[in-house]
């Protein structure tokens, strides 16, 4: 782990502070699970975004699609 400084807000600092005494927890323990459910959050926007980028592609590309007909078939090697 690695200390940062970060600038907060007094309402924010004491709402975050209120938030980590209310659940018996530290201040740095849930400001870490904060920012790591919003950087999860902005992965999962980020894929999202390029799934949808690339759906046109997928849908008229006959090359991206030539093996889902073997989709559900048994493979044998």
């Amino acid at each position: 782990m690695e200390r940062t400084q970060i600038m907060l807000e007094e309402e924010q600092k004491q709402i975050l502070k209120n938030i980590s005494e209310k659940e018996n927890r530290s201040f740095s323990e849930l400001v870490r699970e904060m920012l790591n459910k919003q950087i999860e959050q902005h992965q999962k926007s980020q894929l999202a975004d390029a799934a949808k980028a690339l759906l046109a592609d997928y849908e008229t590309d006959a090359e991206l699609t030539a093996f889902t007909s073997l989709d559900g078939e048994d493979f044998h090697a």
